[in-house]
């Protein structure tokens, strides 16, 4: 089974890589962009086919380890 697990800044949560991103897409002339924020995503295989055992060891990998839950959202999509 798969899964991938998104962890994002939550809103209000100063990003300074994603201003710095956002200085350099405009300096190289790329147009358009208002506003970039950004994150992590894991890519993660898991063994066996409970979706819901797969998703509460995700959660328990997110909360301890992928996200600082302090500041970070994160979420989980298991596929297959």
């Amino acid at each position: 089974m798969k899964a991938r697990v998104t962890v994002t800044l939550r809103p209000g949560i100063l990003d300074p890589q994603g201003k710095a991103i956002e200085g350099a897409l405009k300096s190289l002339g790329v147009g358009g962009i208002a506003s970039v924020r950004q994150g992590k995503v894991f890519d993660i295989e898991i063994d066996g086919a409970d979706k819901a055992r797969a998703e509460a060891a995700l959660k328990e990998a997110a909360e301890k380890l992928l996200a600082n839950t302090v500041i970070e959202n994160y979420r989980i999509e298991v596929t297959g």
